[in-house]
């Protein structure tokens, strides 16, 4: 994390980043609306096709799918960083998990009139048992 800017805003970053894992735990709709930007996108490939979902289509998934909190699944998730290249952009590499599914996400942010939101989520994942 960059000293040149404010802690305050690493701060409201890492309060998006809270409610984005209490999100995908508890498959929290409205957490994942607060912190998605309207415009934002999730990308994944299987290697060989890249997977474009718009916000809606990937919050149509998460309530589709039975929360890891509803079926007593333990949390994984950490900040591995949070890099900011200006006072309105910033990219955050978390680890979270679905077990057997653990994930590293590329998480892109912008600052808004609403505080910070996630405009673009890439991510890569892998089973475990």
């Amino acid at each position: 994390m960059s000293e040149r800017f404010s802690d305050a805003s690493i701060a409201e970053i890492m309060a998006v980043l809270k409610d984005y894992f209490d999100g995908l735990h508890d498959g929290d709709l409205e957490k994942f609306e607060r912190v998605f930007h309207e415009n934002s996108h999730l990308y994944f490939t299987d290697g060989k096709t890249v997977t474009d979902w718009p916000r809606d289509t990937y919050l149509e998934k998460i309530a589709a799918r039975e929360s890891p909190a509803s079926q007593g699944l333990p949390r994984h998730d950490s900040i591995l960083s949070i890099h900011k290249a200006g006072p309105n952009t910033a990219l955050a590499t978390v680890n979270c998990a679905i077990p057997p599914r653990y994930f590293t996400d590329y998480l892109t942010l912008v600052s808004t009139n609403r505080g910070w939101r996630i405009i673009s989520k890439t991510f890569h994942t892998e089973t475990h048992d």
